[in-house]
């Protein structure tokens, strides 16, 4: 006899567990099923986002920028300190404590809530039956309403067959002994970036081979260029248009073979990292009688509620369309649980923030130049450098800038890209306000605090009409 609840979440990552508790405050008999378990069979919460993905990759970079600061940067503030080493193993260690902190945190906010864990492989049946199996939760179950939240894995290449070794993904650089002393990166995006600055900090000497001939294309391209200038700048080699052809795993290292233009060229390296993005994980996720469908690419059709094609099921996530982002899906999550208990909580698709956790930070929201450009859309651009800031200056951290476009008709903020300190958080502020619809003139208006790195952002909105204050050759308004 199979068992019933008001909703069944199939995932437990940041869109999975998020919804499962929004929907169990709201007062519904919730479950969530999670196929990943441990060594003892006890379910993973938190999905790749906790695991092997958003936090430990943030506890590496910070850990690593604090070893980089160490070793270039604290002789400048009058500190000495010597020859700073890197222990990995203790950097790891705190890497895992971390992960087990923010899971353990899940696994109590969802007891707290009354929602059923249940560990195994989900799959949804016709008229919404759950089969879970290969766990300790197999069974069948009934619910009122499913929601799929099944996440995503790295997209693997036949050019370079991920070993576990010598050859990882992300989840393998994330697990490193020791420093490689040359390490090959495919992919220039987020992820590689990411990875390849932890380790180009602790001092392997990094190679990131990406096959597009335009670096961060969909960002704006004033910001990918400073950003592209920085990176060099910190030792990271860049190569575009570098696609990669073969891989051969050596008693040593990996040779990796990878052409540019018409020219075939070699690399060796110790450790090769393949992030050349992810994709859905839906293979078997459902039956083909669920009433659910897919894309070429494995994503599930929904519509902007994030509802199926079949009644009463809904999709969230990287399983969906959009940016997969953890931030993106809890939002869909909440949407979604919301939309079944009878409210209304839509999401703004237009202002989802985009985030590289580089040092510099990159981050942007919003409309590029680029895309105003080829829509004809008349507008307006202020930056304003970091070099110029106060904050900035004190604590030696003044690459960057920050870049605000509006229309130039109703003045209407459109975009916010920024590269420089804590970038995520600034544009966070510039999102709040295009929220609520603001203009350049909301934020000129707007008193910053002095000395922060927020004045940036105030600066930029000024410059938007050329009245940045702190900024020489501006025409007189």
């Amino acid at each position: 006899m199979s068992k019933t609840f008001d909703v069944v979440v199939v995932g437990a990552g940041p869109a999975g567990y998020v919804c499962a508790i929004r929907a169990a405050q709201l007062g519904l008999s919730v479950a969530v099923v999670e196929r990943w378990a441990d060594d003892k069979g006890n379910p993973v919460l938190g999905g790749t986002c906790l695991n092997v993905g958003c936090i430990p990759s943030k506890a590496l970079l910070d850990s690593s920028h604090k070893f980089a600061e160490a070793r270039d940067h604290f002789a400048t503030h009058g500190i000495g300190v010597g020859a700073p080493e890197m222990n990995v193993a203790a950097m790891m260690v705190r890497k895992e404590q971390i992960v087990q902190q923010l899971t353990s945190g899940v696994a109590g906010l969802l007891k707290h809530n009354g929602v059923t864990v249940i560990q195994g492989s989900g799959k949804l049946m016709a008229n919404r039956q759950i089969q879970v199996t290969d766990g300790e939760g197999a069974g069948n179950y009934e619910a009122g309403q499913v929601v799929l939240a099944a996440g995503s894995v790295p997209i693997d290449i036949p050019v370079a067959p991920v070993d576990g070794d010598r050859i990882v993904d992300s989840t393998g650089a994330l697990a490193f002994s020791a420093v490689p002393e040359r390490l090959g990166v495919i992919g220039a995006g987020v992820i590689g970036l990411e990875l390849g600055s932890v380790w180009g900090r602790l001092g392997s000497e990094v190679v990131l081979l990406e096959a597009m001939d335009a670096f961060l294309p969909g960002m704006d391209q004033q910001i990918a260029k400073e950003s592209q200038k920085l990176f060099k700048k910190q030792g990271l080699d860049i190569r575009l248009g570098a696609r990669v052809t073969g891989s051969e795993v050596t008693k040593t290292g990996v040779e990796v073979s990878y052409v540019v233009g018409e020219e075939t060229l070699t690399e060796t390296f110790d450790r090769l990292i393949v992030c050349v993005g992810r994709r859905p994980q839906t293979g078997d996720l459902f039956s083909e009688d669920s009433g659910v469908t897919t894309d070429e690419r494995g994503f599930v059709f929904v519509n902007e509620t994030c509802a199926t094609e079949a009644p009463g099921v809904w999709a969230v996530g990287d399983i969906v369309r959009g940016p997969m982002l953890a931030h993106k899906g809890s939002e869909e999550g909440v949407m979604v649980a919301e939309q079944i208990a009878g409210k209304h909580h839509p999401v703004n698709y237009d202002l989802i923030p985009s985030i590289i956790y580089t040092h510099p930070e990159i981050a942007a929201v919003g409309r590029t130049e680029q895309e105003l450009k080829a829509e004809g859309i008349n507008y307006k651009v202020g930056t304003f450098p970091f070099a110029a800031i106060g904050r900035a200056l004190a604590a030696g951290d003044t690459d960057g800038l920050v870049k605000i476009i509006a229309d130039a008709e109703t003045d209407r903020v459109l975009g916010a890209h920024c590269v420089g300190p804590s970038a995520a958080d600034l544009v966070q502020q510039i999102l709040i306000a295009m929220e609520f619809g603001s203009s350049a003139e909301d934020l000129q208006m707007m008193m910053f605090g002095h000395p922060t790195l927020s004045e940036a952002v105030h600066e930029a909105a000024l410059a938007v009409d050329g009245k940045a204050i702190h900024m020489a050759n501006r025409k007189k308004r």
